[in-house]
């Protein structure tokens, strides 16, 4: 019988890659499966806006995983958490923040390697790929082979010369694949060529997108594994809930509700 770590990591086809709308609740998890998501990964700026918290403002692992623990218990699919750069810079953070969002019922994670520090956005290879083997000692204690996708914000952060980025990433890649990472992440690159170019090194490549980004067919032409919306599902949530507030007290009319979800679908993904 296959687990669900298995099934997740299965999931990852390089030129068929997984494709997964982020959830940050119960209710966006149960509408994205309902909709046909073989798999849940929640994006960190969704769950800490539905927690009143800014993004990247430590949401902590105890919230991370209640987050996961809610999700896991009320899909039928694999879960994967993002935990941030780990909530905590030491080894044994990550270590402790992995176990507590595989014990929750996550069966993979994205950590990236940015450390908060202006003066030094990014954890050094060597450094990162420490945290990395920490999280992945740290699911195997567990008995759970948990994907790590490893996050590089290189392009978030505009990290070295842009000429020179793709060989930073695949020394990344090299460091955090002997560390025991499974996929490299690389928020912000979508370029096609380039990421045919990373994904012909060490890891298989996973990216996120946004309006005007390629689309699945021209990202799965280049090889990568995963296409992920990060916190663009929730974003746009929130934005129908401006619209409508905005024109409820401004126009006095409502039609920005016109396209919402019926209120017997969202029952129904709800009622297992």
């Amino acid at each position: 019988m296959t687990s669900p770590a298995e099934l997740f990591a299965d999931l990852h086809q390089p030129g068929t890659p997984l494709l997964l709308p982020n959830a940050w609740d119960v209710a966006s998890a149960a509408t994205v499966v309902r909709a046909g998501a073989r798999a849940v990964a929640t994006t960190s700026a969704g769950v800490a806006w539905s927690l009143g918290v800014p993004d990247g403002a430590d949401l902590g692992a105890e919230r991370a995983a209640a987050a996961i623990e809610r999700i896991a218990a009320a899909v039928a699919v694999p879960v994967s958490a993002d935990i941030e750069a780990g909530y905590g810079p030491a080894p044994e953070d990550v270590a402790a923040t992995m176990t507590a969002v595989v014990q929750a019922g996550a069966v993979g994670v994205n950590l990236e390697d940015r450390t908060g520090q202006p003066e030094a956005p990014l954890f050094d290879p060597a450094e990162q790929a420490a945290r990395i083997a920490a999280a992945r000692a740290a699911a195997d204690t567990l008995g759970v082979r948990a994907w790590i996708n490893a996050r590089t914000d290189l392009w978030l952060a505009g990290v070295g010369d842009p000429d020179k980025r793709l060989d930073l990433a695949l020394e990344r890649a090299e460091a955090y694949a002997a560390a025991g990472a499974d996929s490299l992440f690389v928020p912000g690159l979508v370029d096609p060529a380039a990421l045919a170019e990373l994904a012909a090194g060490p890891l298989p490549i996973a990216v996120m997108v946004w309006a005007g980004a390629p689309t699945v067919a021209e990202l799965a032409a280049a090889g990568v594994c995963r296409i992920s919306l990060g916190s663009a599902i929730a974003q746009a949530a929130y934005a129908v809930a401006a619209r409508a507030a905005t024109e409820l007290l401004t126009a006095g009319t409502y039609n920005s509700t016109a396209e919402s979800l019926p209120y017997g679908d969202l029952n129904a993904a709800l009622s297992g």
